[in-house]
This record gives structure tokens, sequence and C-alpha cells, in this order.
């Protein structure tokens, strides 16, 4: 060693030994590292040392902590991974239209019911990634504490405890809100169908994301409101250019829907600057604001990311989530922050769906105010970002080339773009008969623009079974060519 390593503190001598060992192969994406223990007896260390330079690691990308299993590396480097085409903004927009949507939606759902071998159409991660044992336990907890949860009536915007829970956690993302301002609702699907029916009528145009999550477009469907597709990047969401345009050429756009943090499906986060710009614009044009924020707790590092209602001085915001991608997807429990619209919304909750249970918020209000609820979100987001990483390797190595896909700063999916040329509905037929589900991009829109796109799930670990899934795509996808 030269004398720079040595003057150098001992955690960072030992930190840049193993990094040398990634770096050279020796250690590949996956692999355990020694614990703090053995690094401390092989090196002659003290364990606070060796734990210091586990965690330089970490906060450097190259390795990543699991609770009760130690440090692993995490893949670092992806050559070859192409970015997904940006919008061409100069295309006049599509005019608004009643979506038309679930006849496709529903054949492709419906196919997809079969049993199949290796799901990678879902957007939800494995369920050994979820707390399970923990849930179980306060739900035992909560009978036993409360052996009349079922036998009393639920409160009618929800459960005051769950509520001041929900109310301190949105602190970091901006938000200062009363807890009497939340309504709970059975996931984000419904808040999204509230919120669209406070504030637009059918026959109503509605501008959303394109590509945009299906969910919405089928609820958009069923409530007879028209959607405007608005071209959406990849790296920073929707177009506010575009959506500018649209609010001059159509003058009965009644809202905007967005998700402002890991798009579904792009993963796009949009940056500050753009928040503050499209609340202002639809306040501006005094058009509802919808924001989907199921995502953001999934984001994989930085600080806390800031909601769009955090920006929201009049109301005009109407803030929707989810537990279902981030606790517990057999947990059907969302809430929303409805603004002006609170006392509309809330008799439409009643009118429609009337209260949530009381059980299933007892049980996610006690797990997300103690300490083991940040523990899973680390845990979770660890394994997501090393999935996320094979996964690309995987398409760069199996599928055709010019063949470009999102790198996600999180969540549980990627988007891929084939080139131009291949059927996504081709493809998914073909890997349904080998028993491989995927979610065809044709999906997402109510045009055929993203015929040659999927979606893949990326929260699955990645098994030999799953390994063998992308060969088997690969070769699918070689045949149409």
């Amino acid at each position: 060693m030269d004398s720079k390593t040595f003057q150098q503190p001992l955690y960072r001598q030992l930190a840049n030994h193993y990094l040398d060992a990634i770096q050279a192969s020796v250690l590949h994406p996956g692999d355990r590292m020694p614990s703090v223990r053995v690094l401390a007896r092989q090196h002659t260390l003290s364990l606070a040392t060796a734990l210091q330079a586990c965690r330089l690691l970490e906060s450097e990308g190259w390795l990543e902590a699991r609770p009760r299993s130690g440090y692993f590396v995490r893949s670092q480097k992806l050559p070859g991974v192409l970015a997904v085409t940006e919008p061409d903004m100069s295309k006049p927009h599509d005019a608004a239209q009643f979506v038309g949507i679930h006849q496709n939606v529903s054949e492709i759902i419906s196919m997809g019911q079969r049993k199949v071998r290796v799901n990678l159409g879902r957007a939800a991660g494995a369920p050994e990634l979820y707390p399970e044992k923990q849930l179980n336990a306060l739900a035992a907890r909560a009978l036993r504490e409360k052996p009349d949860l079922f036998s009393r009536q639920s409160y009618p915007t929800g459960n005051a405890a769950f509520k001041s829970v929900l109310a301190k956690r949105a602190l970091s993302s901006g938000m200062t809100i009363n807890p009497d301002e939340i309504l709970v609702t059975h996931g984000c699907i419904e808040a999204l169908n509230l919120a669209l029916r406070a504030v637009a009528q059918p026959g109503d145009v509605i501008a959303v994301e394109s590509p945009t999550f299906y969910g919405l477009l089928q609820v958009m469907e069923s409530l007879g409101m028209r959607a405007l597709e608005i071209p959406t990047s990849a790296q920073t969401g929707i177009s506010l250019e575009a959506l500018e345009l649209a609010l001059q050429t159509y003058d009965n756009i009644k809202a905007v829907v967005v998700v402002p943090h890991l798009q579904n499906p792009l993963g796009s986060i949009m940056p500050e600057a753009h928040k503050k710009r499209l609340v202002q614009l639809c306040e501006t044009a005094d058009i509802a604001l919808i924001e989907d924020d199921s995502y953001s707790a999934l984001v994989h590092d930085g600080p806390p990311l800031t909601s769009l209602k955090a920006h929201d001085t009049s109301g005009n915001v109407i803030h929707c989530a989810s537990l279902h991608k981030i606790l517990a997807p057999g947990l059907r429990l969302g809430w929303m922050i409805a603004g002006r619209w609170h006392a509309r919304v809330n008799m439409l909750k009643y009118a429609q769906t009337r209260y949530n249970d009381e059980w299933s918020q007892t049980i996610a209000g006690k797990f997300m105010a103690s300490p083991a609820f940040d523990r899973h979100l680390h845990k979770i987001r660890g394994a997501l970002r090393i999935q996320r990483d094979l996964t690309a390797e995987a398409i760069v190595r199996h599928f055709p080339v010019g063949t470009r896909c999102s790198l996600p700063n999180g969540g549980v999916s990627v988007w891929v773009e084939l080139p131009a040329g291949f059927s996504s509905k081709k493809i998914f037929e073909a890997a349904l008969a080998q028993e491989i589900l995927i979610s065809p991009g044709l999906l997402f829109s109510n045009s055929h623009r993203f015929d040659h796109f999927i979606r893949l799930n990326c929260g699955m670990p990645f098994s030999e079974e799953v390994k063998q899934a992308y060969v088997q795509l690969g070769n699918i996808m070689r045949a149409q060519q």
C-alpha cells in the first residue's frame, strides 16, 4: 500500500479492500459478505470499525443490508441498458375519447388467471418480502384486546389511531394534515374512483398520463368519462407543455390524474420544480389534480419525496394512497385527503361502500407506529433494488438487440420497449402458453402506440425458474423477428 492508503481511516481501508474484490468480480452480486464479527476477527479490527466499513459500502451502493441476514453485494453497473425512448411532443394529441379498454383488459386478465409457473405480470413484491408473521401476530393481538371488533360498527371515516399514524408519517412528505381530513378507503383504486366521481360527470374529459395504469382506464370507462392521454416521460413524468396545450384545446377537462413517484408503468419520478408547476397550473385552470402516491415509500434512496399535496394551498389536490404495494398485498387498505371535496367524497363513500373494517386498520396502524415498519421498508427497498438490477441484466442478455428498459429508482416493475414491429399481445399469448405471465403494453393506453412495450415484475426473487423464464421470453421474441 502507498502512503496515502495508510493515511486513510481503518474503516475506509477495509472498505476499499472489499470494494476491490467486488470490482474484480471476486465477490459477485448476491454474494453474502463475511459477518461483522468475522471481518473484525480476520482483520484484527474492532467490531465498530468493521461495522463502519460495511455501512460505508452500503451508503455508496455496493452492499445491501438485510435484517437478520447480514450484508450482501448488490449489482452496481448495468452495461448495455438503453433508456426508454422519450415521447414525441411534436405529434398532436389523440382526441379525448370514451376509454373502451375494458374488453381488452378483461380478456387479458381472464387469460392471465390460469395457473402459471412464473408471474411477471403483476406489480407487487413476492410474499416473502412482506412482514407476514408480524402482521399475523398483531391480528391475533387485536382480537384479544378488542374481542368485539367484528360485532360493533366501524368508524365512519376510518379508525382514529390509524389515521393519526398516517398524519404523522405524512409530515415526512411535506404534508401537514389533521387526521380528520383523512378518509379511509378500500385501497387506492376506490380512492381514485371516489375522487373522479366527486369532481366530474359522465362525458367529462380527464387528462391522464400516457402510458397509464390500466385500472384507472377501467374506472373511467365504468364512470362514462373520456380519457385524454398526455405524453409522459420515463424521466420526469407528465409533459406540462402538452398538458398546457390540452387545457387550451379542451374546455371540459375536469381533472388531471398523475402518479408523481414511480409512475406505473414507466417508473418516473417527477422533479420538485415540475410538481410545483403542475399544482399551480391546475389551480390556475380551476381543475382538480388527483395524486396517486402509492409507490413513494419504495424509492430506493434519497430523502423522502415531497407530495403534490404538500404544495397545495387551496384544497385543489386530492391525495390518494394505499398499503397494497408497500406493506400487505392482501389488505385492500387505502386512504385519501380530498381537500375542498371532502364532504362530497365522504357522502359518496357512504353511498358506495360504507365503512372499512376496523380489524385491518388496527393491524396496520400498530405496525406503522412501530420501528418495525421502517425496518421493513429498508428491507424491501434493498431486495427490490437487487431484483431490478438482475432483471435489467437478464433483459440485456436475452432480449433482442435494441431493446430498451426503464431503470426506476424503486418500485416493483420495469417498463420494456422492444424494437418496432414486435407485438406485446402476441408475446403475451406465446408466453402464457409456456406458463409465463407478462403485462402487454397495449393494456396501458387506449391507443396501440405501446403495443411493442411490456411491463415486467421485478418483485420476485431471481430464482433459476425466473432466470429460465427470461431465456424463454427471449426465444419467443426472436421467433417474431
